[in-house]
């Protein structure tokens, strides 16, 4: 069932999304070389907490941490460890969710560790790109085949490919909700956006082509080919003549 939401359904959407951001800024303040990644689980989890809020995703269907951290041909889900140190190099894909009196907010970023590849910052590059040429589109009445299309157009325009086995998502509350919200799709074609829907836009784009395969810990999402994968989200709130981004 789509969720159209109400005003202080909005504010307080509004309000969890605005601690996802932060959290995640702190992230970008703070990773680096040598960090191990459970050390960034905590920094997220701490902050959430001190905001009088839940991360979204600790505990949801058994997920074991508060965020996802996914390096390099990792997609998402990846989970956090003492073990998994980050390296020069590594392209770290970021997903963070917190939940505000009953309501979610859910934003991810891939973050670039010291000298990268040319060929890694150009997929971030991309990625985020994506997401905004698929947002400048959007506004009431918009169909879903048009965002999709024209995040796929986008990124297929570099040769990269666009992961058909994962999409975003309706986010109130629930973390998932209706509409699922495909990368990809036919412009003109699925159902039409409505005013004060709210939506989890996320591009997944792998260098290689768009297969994926699970890990054997049952979450952690990799490339079947090996290649680069970045991530790039945020939660928009679908206006009468455009859309607001709650998680920027």
């Amino acid at each position: 069932m789509i969720s159209i939401k109400s005003q202080y359904e909005v504010e307080l959407m509004r309000k969890a999304n605005q601690i996802v951001k932060d959290a995640l800024n702190l992230i970008e303040d703070n990773i680096k070389e040598g960090m191990t990644t459970a050390a960034l689980d905590k920094l997220a989890h701490d902050y959430i907490v001190k905001c009088d809020a839940y991360p979204s995703f600790l505990g949801y269907n058994g997920f074991p941490a508060s965020i996802c951290t996914s390096i390099n041909e990792q997609v998402v889900h990846g989970i956090p460890s003492d073990k998994r140190v980050i390296k020069e190099g590594d392209i770290v894909s970021v997903d963070c969710g917190s939940i505000y009196k009953g309501y979610n907010g859910d934003a991810a970023r891939t973050f670039m560790i010291g000298k990268v590849s040319e060929e890694k910052a150009k997929l971030v590059e991309v990625t985020k790109q994506s997401f905004f040429e698929g947002v400048k589109i959007l506004k009431e009445g918009v169909r879903l085949g048009d965002l999709g299309n024209a995040i796929q157009s986008y990124a297929e325009s570099f040769g990269y490919g666009v992961v058909r086995s994962l999409v975003g998502h309706g986010i109130g509350r629930d973390m998932h909700e209706d509409p699922e919200v495909p990368n990809y799709g036919r412009a003109g074609h699925g159902m039409r956006l409505r005013k004060n829907m709210t939506i989890a836009i996320e591009p997944m784009i792998n260098i290689g082509t768009y297969d994926v395969r699970m890990l054997d810990d049952g979450w952690t999402i990799v490339t079947a080919d090996g290649s680069p994968s970045a991530h790039y989200e945020n939660t928009v709130l679908i206006k009468e003549d455009g859309v607001e981004i709650l998680s920027l």
